[in-house]
């Protein structure tokens, strides 16, 4: 077990690239299972979640090399087993991407319920909705998830999301595309990764229109076949780090991004009083003159303000001047940070989905624990910023999410260490 110590050392200056997006290159690992031939992706992040999603795709009985610093090539020639290791499941939530892509080709799988962060039930009754309306069928036994496939193949239908949930989405889309007939995903979730993993099935030879908006059309097509394929980059790293520029009241220049994924970020800084402004290389944000004042939040589905930037934006308004309300739409669970903000006295208030931030706190130095993904990048926000010095546990939650997270903050001129606990 390791921690991170963070010291105050002023703003953050200079620049940092975006690594490429986690939540865009599982599911494209993920759907390599569909063919027979090599996959190449190209700007893959050295994440822990990465990791695990290679050697669930070993342990079906794919081929995944390293041939670049960020390009890996995987090749399920043959798919050996159709129920990945339960300790593998166990450590990461997206591990159940592969349940589409497996039943999809050999027209069965079997999972046990996949781990992950604890910011929320996130049921996975939306992926096994769709699969039924494909004419799979659903067997639960314990905590395990069995799909078989009867037909020769899936069945191309309508279905209807109750929710737009990005997991099912990929899930569904991913099932279709080798199915009889047409599918239609109707109230399909928007993000941009969701058209990455559409992009990366057309090169493959599906057949998907629509993807990033709310209906998603798939011709099911016989086979499908190899391709190379460049992950997008990754909007919820960029966010962090343009809120690290303005926590800091640095400026800083956030290079690779794609300026349209990021507009609801913009937007929300801007009202903070936070300069933003778009460059050659990327986004320029400068937090230096203007003082940081209060503003709402509300996180939505894409193309709303995301749920990933709710932590890391809380920490930046305790900062602020004035008080700030956040209400958490998507996710129930997702103010575990609040605790641990308030261990340095940020003094937030919650009630359900809703926490009052009153703002205008100079935060002190403590020992906290990143709850999460999100929440930890956030308990680094704050470190930057607290008088003393702040430790951080169960950094395992960072890693898994952030690629070379303490060396571009080292590189903006935070003072930021891991060490062994």
């Amino acid at each position: 077990m390791a921690n991170y110590i963070v010291k105050n050392n002023g703003p953050l200056q200079g620049e940092v690239t975006v690594s490429g997006a986690k939540n865009s290159v599982l599911p494209l690992m993920a759907a390599t299972l569909l063919c027979g031939e090599p996959c190449i992706i190209d700007g893959v992040p050295d994440l822990r979640d990465v990791h695990i999603m290679k050697d669930i795709l070993r342990s079906l009985g794919a081929t995944v090399e390293e041939i670049g610093d960020d390009t890996i090539k995987i090749h399920a020639k043959e798919i050996a087993s159709n129920e990945p290791p339960r300790d593998m499941v166990d450590k990461m939530r997206a591990s159940f991407l592969v349940m589409g892509p497996l039943i999809s080709r050999t027209g069965y799988g079997k999972l046990h319920m996949p781990g992950g962060c604890s910011i929320g039930e996130r049921p996975i009754d939306l992926h096994l909705k769709g699969f039924e309306s494909l004419e799979a069928n659903i067997y639960h036994r314990a905590e395990e998830i069995e799909v078989v496939v009867e037909k020769d193949k899936l069945t191309g239908k309508v279905i209807y999301l109750d929710f737009p949930s990005v997991g099912a989405t990929e899930n569904i889309m991913m099932a279709a595309v080798l199915a009889d007939g047409v599918t239609n995903i109707i109230n399909a979730a928007e993000e941009p990764e969701i058209v990455d993993l559409a992009n990366f099935l057309n090169k493959m030879g599906a057949r998907i229109k629509g993807a990033g908006t709310e209906s998603i059309k798939i011709e099911g097509v016989s086979e499908l076949h190899g391709c190379r394929h460049k992950v997008i980059p990754d909007r919820i790293e960029a966010g962090t780090y343009m809120m690290a520029a303005a926590i800091t009241r640095g400026k800083v220049i956030v290079k690779n991004l794609v300026p349209d994924h990021m507009r609801p970020i913009v937007a929300k800084l801007q009202e903070c009083g936070v300069k933003v402004k778009l460059v050659d290389m990327g986004y320029e944000v400068d937090a230096q003159q203007a003082p940081i004042v209060a503003t709402d939040i509300k996180t939505l589905p894409y193309p709303g303000f995301p749920t990933d930037i709710q932590s890391p934006f809380m920490a930046l308004l305790a900062t602020a001047r004035g008080s700030s309300e956040v209400v958490e739409t998507v996710f129930e669970n997702r103010f575990m940070h609040v605790a641990e903000l308030n261990k340095m006295g940020a003094a937030i208030t919650t009630e359900d989905r809703k926490a009052n931030i009153p703002g205008g706190k100079t935060l002190k130095g403590a020992e906290v624990y990143a709850t999460d993904l999100r929440g930890g990048a956030t308990m680094v926000l704050a470190g930057l910023v607290a008088t003393g010095e702040t430790v951080i546990k169960d950094i395992y939650h960072i890693e898994r999410g952030y690629e070379k997270f303490i060396e571009k903050l080292k590189g903006l001129g935070a003072e930021i260490k891991r060490v062994e606990a």
